[in-house]
């Protein structure tokens, strides 16, 4: 059985669109074995464990500072690794600290087949600024790459401009069909029962509609943008946050601020699990993005019947379409996010048209089973050293 050592600067139960891609992925291939080192992050994590069929590997202190040393002490371990097992194949996902490592490993390594994935979310400007000491090095881990799965068009270009010479795939996330349809929830009749149940626990009136947003409150997410917007909404409406991040005291100051605790609700971090009880009583998705490698909350909020609204920015216009399966914000304009807000509310056809759209292109494109099916080429591809599909 093929075996493929996994590079990921986090993994479970520190959670992002990254690591859930890795387990769905790994999760549905047959035929391969993978390990997997990533950064412990928690002194009550173990170090060593199986989760499904993935043997995790973290190294670090147990500290939030472990993924800064994980170049040189996931090098380390994949070393170790490698005196224990024969790999196939060294797969890293994103270029941040676990690309690193990658490199290292790669270049020890030279004949081992190198697979990239690029899953950032920043923009090259702020990835550059953030990691200025080390950009030749950055730059050399897509030279190095022998395949690039980029999981945008936005992130294949941005892999070309950074000087990636092997072929690029635009194999994009995906979402689990089951877990966010909001018919698995149960029947009908029940679906309203649990809504109202959930809308009272919320103290969410009848007559407000309900904006959500699943982000990590960090500048790119603009959650500070879509806050604003409420000013300019003319329509009575609660706006649910679903995460955390450096920015919450501010964004919670912002909302004294403007005078909105009563429209606002800060519900913290969401297991995955759970967000889509929170999508199923929702009225409209939002995230205001400045610059994003995918979004994968877009398609599940997508899947689970919420039209949505984003910015044409990154990779968020691969699958929103402007009034065909999404409506466009402007960037750094609150006032454009409420106007299309409205738009939605007051458009009975236009939100069903939204609805219905968005819903069938994900069951058509990104499913996680035919998502981990592209994977699985991919993977016997580059192992066996072919460069065409």
């Amino acid at each position: 059985m093929k075996r493929i050592l996994i590079f990921s600067t986090a993994y479970f139960p520190f959670v992002g669109g990254a690591e859930i891609a890795i387990k769905e992925i790994t999760h549905r291939i047959k035929g391969f074995q993978f390990d997997l080192i990533t950064s412990r992050f928690s002194k009550k994590v173990p170090e060593k464990e199986k989760i499904d069929n993935v043997n995790i590997y973290r190294v670090g202190k147990g500290t939030k500072f472990d993924k800064y040393f994980l170049p040189i002490s996931g090098f380390l371990k994949a070393k170790e690794l490698l005196k224990e097992n024969k790999y196939s194949l060294i797969w890293s996902i994103s270029v941040a600290q676990a690309g690193l490592a990658a490199l290292f490993f790669k270049i020890k390594n030279p004949k081992l087949p190198f697979l990239l994935t690029i899953q950032e979310g920043s923009s090259k400007k702020r990835l550059f600024w953030r990691r200025i000491m080390v950009w030749p090095l950055i730059k050399k881990i897509f030279k190095k790459a022998d395949y690039i799965q980029a999981i945008s068009k936005f992130l294949a270009n941005f892999s070309k401009e950074m000087g990636a010479q092997c072929p690029i795939e635009i194999v994009p996330n995906g979402v689990d069909i089951n877990q966010f349809s909001i018919s698995f929830l149960h029947s009908r009749s029940e679906n309203l029962q649990f809504s109202n149940k959930l809308k009272k626990e919320l103290r969410i009136k009848e007559n407000e509609k309900v904006i959500i947003t699943v982000s990590r409150l960090v500048p790119k997410n603009a959650v500070d943008d879509l806050i604003k917007s409420l000013k300019y909404l003319d329509l009575p409406a609660k706006l649910l946050i679903l995460g955390v991040g450096p920015l919450q005291k501010k964004l919670k100051n912002l909302v004294k601020k403007l005078n909105l605790e009563n429209k606002v609700l800060f519900l913290g971090l969401i297991p995955p699990n759970e967000v889509p009880k929170y999508l199923a009583i929702s009225d409209v998705f939002i995230r205001p993005s400045i610059s994003e490698g995918f979004g994968n909350v877009f398609v599940e909020a997508m899947v689970a019947g919420v039209p949505i609204i984003g910015t044409p920015v990154g990779g968020i216009s691969d699958f929103l379409e402007d009034n065909k399966t999404g409506l466009f914000c402007q960037p750094r304009n609150p006032k454009t996010i409420a106007q299309a807000v409205e738009r939605i509310f007051k458009d009975k056809e236009l939100n069903n048209r939204l609805i219905e759209n968005g819903k069938k292109l994900v069951e058509e494109k990104y499913d996680w089973n035919l998502i981990a099916q592209k994977m699985g080429v991919i993977f016997n591809q580059v192992i066996s050293g072919s460069r065409n599909l």
